[in-house]
């Protein structure tokens, strides 16, 4: 019979549930509800605490809405699988415990995902024949990496940022323009107005490796705007820009760390260079390179039995 597993993710300001039906090499995306925390716009950020607590109120809803999406009863599920980190503590700590009494309370294998594990898991759903080695570009939340992925299980950090993160940068210019939050969308829908080359906005450490940096861009926009003597006009360009800015950035990156020779080395990280404090929970003993994430994941974090 084929697996099913429910998962939960309540990492940041999202509640979402997913359910996965079939086999550990092809499964299938059964049921999807992902809903968003509007709340946070008032304050131009995410708001821990009223994230864990929309989290707590919406959570069993969620997943009702999941499991009736996908057709399916609690009795048919087989596992629990739940983000475990990084993320906002107290928001992990909804999706955990609620994820942990779900398992218990059914006699269910529980199953923890480094959050950007999942991330670069979520593409083989879709293609199932993507299979490693390849170079990966992660860009979620408050991270921006770039990952070289020997086999399922088996990374090596080539580079992340050292300042702030992609989303980050766009937040906050977004801020100073009065855009709202967030800011992704808002820059990326007014971008095709502007003109790009009315204002030229650094793009750092274009030949120091891999590493990334966005701060800079985002202090210029701040510095053009300030000098500007009517912000509605320069507005359109300046958001062009900052797109322009950041994308070229991150993709010149894994242009370059792909034409790289590859490094049979499996150690997770290059020297050098300091892993985040969170890394340590990405070494995992290493996977057949043909195998694709399967059901239970490939997060080296716990994964306890459902007493456990």
């Amino acid at each position: 019979m084929a697996d099913v597993v429910l998962g939960i993710e309540t990492s940041c300001d999202e509640t979402s549930a997913a359910v996965l039906v079939g086999d550990r090499q092809r499964p299938e995306l059964a049921g999807l509800v992902i809903l968003s925390q509007d709340v946070h716009k008032v304050f131009g950020g995410v708001v821990p605490e009223l994230a864990s607590r929309a989290h707590l109120t919406v959570l069993p809803a969620v997943v009702d809405r999941a499991l009736a999406e996908a057709g399916l009863a609690w009795s048919a599920v087989d596992a629990v699988a739940v983000t475990q980190g990084p993320g906002l503590v107290g928001a992990l700590l909804v999706g955990v415990v609620y994820a942990k009494a779900l398992a218990y309370a059914g006699d269910r294998a529980l199953i923890g995902v480094h959050h950007m594990e999942g991330h670069l898991f979520a593409p083989a759903v879709e293609d199932p024949d993507l299979t490693p080695p390849f170079v990966a570009l992660l860009v979620s939340g408050g991270h921006t990496l770039l990952l070289d992925v020997l086999a399922w299980g088996r990374y090596r950090l080539l580079g992340a940022t050292r300042d702030d993160a992609a989303g980050e940068a766009f937040d906050k210019v977004a801020t100073l323009l009065g855009l709202g939050y967030p800011g992704g969308p808002a820059i990326e829908r007014l971008a095709t107005q502007g003109d790009p080359t009315r204002f030229t906005f650094p793009r750092p450490m274009r030949d120091d490796g891999y590493e990334f940096s966005f701060s800079g861009l985002k202090t210029a926009v701040l510095r053009s705007v300030r000098a500007s003597t009517d912000l509605d006009r320069p507005c359109g360009p300046a958001r062009t820009s900052t797109e322009t800015g950041r994308t070229s950035r991150a993709v010149s990156r894994t242009r370059c760390s792909t034409s790289s020779s590859r490094s049979s080395s499996a150690r997770f990280g290059p020297p050098g260079i300091a892993l985040p404090s969170w890394a340590g929970g990405w070494r995992a003993a290493a996977r057949s390179p043909t195998s694709p994430p399967s059901a239970s994941g490939g997060s080296p974090g716990w994964r306890s039995p459902a007493r456990g």
